[in-house]
């Protein structure tokens, strides 16, 4: 018989109180016990930020993180970015700028950028490569990416602003970045 824990904790601004074996990682309550499959199982290692949520405004790798340890914490994952239909302003940046392919990357990239525009609204291009240093891509590069964050930046995405702003659909931004890398 395997012995369960209850953990209360905040997830994307809710109260939350789950069931989870002591061994799981907070990626595995997130995915499998929380059907929160934003945070992509990568690595398992800590090594490639797939997974990263932000904990008490911290950007931390869930797969190492114990689901247990998450009583009392404040998590953020990506999929508490949007607010409904309306794209946080990093999620329509990266789609501008094309900053994503696969996808697998990506609620990584979005919740070490978003983590650290919380701490830093005007960061430096070599702040936000820093703080992106532990998320690995192997489709886009990082250009791209580095961009959208500095765009981001620039329209006053911080911990004082929900950096949420209305937005076309995501099938239209697509459909329009597509087109203009056609030109």
């Amino acid at each position: 018989m395997v012995h369960k824990v209850i953990v209360e904790t905040t997830i994307n601004g809710d109260p939350v109180e789950l069931l989870c074996e002591p061994r799981q990682s907070l990626l595995e309550v997130l995915r499998d016990e929380l059907d929160l499959t934003g945070s992509k199982e990568g690595c398992l290692t800590g090594d490639c930020g797939a997974c990263t949520v932000i904990v008490d405004g911290r950007a931390v790798c869930s797969c190492l993180m114990l689901g247990a340890e998450a009583a009392g914490k404040h998590i953020t994952t990506v999929e508490g970015l949007a607010n409904g239909a309306t794209l946080h302003v990093l999620q329509q940046k990266f789609l501008e700028h094309a900053s994503l392919q696969c996808g697998i990357c990506t609620p990584g990239f979005l919740m070490s950028a978003k983590a650290l525009l919380d701490h830093n609204p005007n960061p430096t291009e070599g702040e936000i490569r820093y703080a992106l240093a532990g998320n690995l891509c192997r489709c886009t590069g990082y250009d791209k990416i580095v961009k959208a964050v500095v765009d981001a930046a620039r329209h006053g995405v911080g911990a004082s602003q929900h950096g949420k702003v209305p937005t076309e659909s995501t099938a239209e931004v697509t459909r329009d970045i597509l087109e203009r890398e056609k030109r």
